[in-house]
């Protein structure tokens, strides 16, 4: 059951309205998350600035779907890991991938690494060691990449905590 109300251009006040006018006037609706979002216009702008920003990473969307995977199966979003499952499958992502990326790994040598530095962000930022980078550049991962992958763990915590707090779970209604 969500604990937070759903929201529309109608119901929202300020630029939490304008931003949904706007999502509803270029997409034709708006997801209970992003309706619910709008309760704080901060955390909507800076979700949809750090979205659409990430829509511009240079880390493959496989893995990036396989990351998020990952943090979400251990941040426990219902939500959000089922929408990175069903992403990862429209990119081809085969079922076994998906289950190791719930279990935080890869066939993959190098999927696995950028899993492990995508993981240790989430968990633990101090313990990435000078060693893995090395690893990961190795494996022909640049630093752009691996500052994408801090951006798509950030946006994950975001969307995942958000959603928990909101209690917005697959097929919950957050009425409007």
């Amino acid at each position: 059951m969500p604990r937070l109300t759903r929201l529309t251009p109608d119901t929202a006040v300020g630029a939490s309205r304008d931003l949904l006018a706007d999502l509803v006037s270029r997409h034709g609706r708006i997801g209970d998350m992003v309706a619910t979002m709008a309760h704080s216009p901060a955390v909507l702008g800076g979700y949809l600035q750090l979205s659409r920003a990430m829509g511009r990473a240079r880390l493959d969307r496989r893995i990036s779907e396989r990351i998020s995977i990952a943090v979400q199966a251990l941040q426990g979003c219902r939500l959000c890991l089922d929408a990175h499952v069903s992403a990862a499958r429209a990119l081809g992502v085969d079922e076994e991938e998906i289950e190791r990326a719930h279990a935080g790994t890869s066939a993959d040598p190098a999927i696995a690494a950028i899993i492990t530095l995508a993981l240790q962000v989430y968990r633990e930022p101090a313990s990435i060691t000078d060693e893995q980078i090395a690893t990961l550049r190795a494996h022909g991962y640049s630093d752009r990449v691996m500052a994408d992958v801090v951006g798509v763990v950030a946006l994950n915590i975001l969307t995942g905590a958000f959603n928990l707090l909101a209690g917005l779970t697959p097929g919950s209604d957050a009425g409007a």
